[in-house]
């Protein structure tokens, strides 16, 4: 049986076997930290009854944590440069699908369909930190079954998922993240339990999917319209921001009429609206005349 992986010893003779040179582009750093991955299989809550998904196994490390604990993993890796070597790295499992392709263009729900029957699958991932948000957004937005996202992020990205009004690091990503899903912060993550070391420090975050959403708007399109067009320049009012934003077909007289509705001045800044606010807002607007861009 092939050693376990997860102490930098056994990594590094992996990587020495096979020749292996990390890739910038795919910004590869590897987890050797057991604690780190004990969390992790702990957060997502696997069990023998689950469909896991892993985004970047990389050489294979919590694939084999993941294979251990969950009933079947699909591994979906972007590298062919990597595939040689998880196939060596978990040759003793028989429940891991392992796929060469972009998850970008993965047809998740007819995985889902495929290794767990349509029932909410969960997701794992050790992702890039280039990519993060739009792996993390199109999980969300398009039509698959997930019961929770358990990823390892650049920390200042899992700051943002979490936060909320007022904060430097409050956004469109952290207004997208809570519409969807409720996160919580399961460890921060040094440099040192990575090969490479990053520059950055990590995070692990786990996003549990909301059954409905928290709150209830008419047109989530237009509400995430808002949000984008209120957060594309900080500095701006909110009024400017929406005003000026070519995504939004309202007037500056409209959009002044809706902030009032809401009861704030119109010198107010998208950044210090909460979820609710700007679903409340997005209402107000969608109310008026004019069709939206598609």
């Amino acid at each position: 049986m092939e050693p376990r992986l997860g102490n930098p010893q056994n990594t590094i003779r992996i990587i020495k076997k096979h020749n292996f040179v990390f890739q910038k582009k795919f910004g590869q750093n590897f987890l050797i930290d057991t604690r780190v991955l004990d969390k992790i299989i702990a957060a997502a809550d696997i069990q023998k009854k689950d469909m896991v998904l892993e985004i970047g196994p990389g050489i294979g490390t919590m694939t084999q944590y993941l294979a251990e604990a969950a009933g079947h993993v699909v591994a979906v890796e972007i590298d062919a440069g990597l595939i040689p070597i998880l196939k060596e790295t978990l040759q003793d499992y028989d429940n891991i699908t392992l796929l060469h392709n972009d998850i970008l263009k993965v047809d998740i729900a007819g995985l889902a369909r495929q290794y767990n029957q349509g029932n909410p699958i969960k997701v794992v991932a050790n992702l890039p930190y280039y990519i993060t948000t739009p792996i993390i957004m199109g999980l969300f937005e398009k039509d698959i079954p997930i019961e929770n996202i358990t990823v390892m992020v650049q920390k200042e990205v899992a700051d943002r998922m979490r936060t909320g009004p007022g904060s430097k690091d409050y956004g469109a990503l952290s207004l997208a993240v809570q519409y969807y899903a409720s996160p919580y912060l399961v460890a921060n993550v040094p440099p040192n339990c990575f090969l490479p070391r990053p520059k950055v420090g990590s995070a692990v975050i786990r996003l549990t999917r909301y059954a409905c959403p928290p709150v209830q708007v008419k047109d989530p399109a237009l509400m995430f319209r808002l949000i984008r067009a209120s957060f594309s320049q900080r500095r701006k009012t909110l009024l400017n921001g929406l005003s000026h934003s070519s995504e939004l077909p309202f007037s500056k007289e409209q959009i002044t009429a809706a902030i009032a509705a809401l009861g704030m001045a119109p010198a107010v800044r998208g950044e210090t609206l909460t979820l609710e606010q700007f679903a409340h807002l997005s209402d107000l607007l969608s109310d008026q005349k004019g069709n939206l861009p598609c």
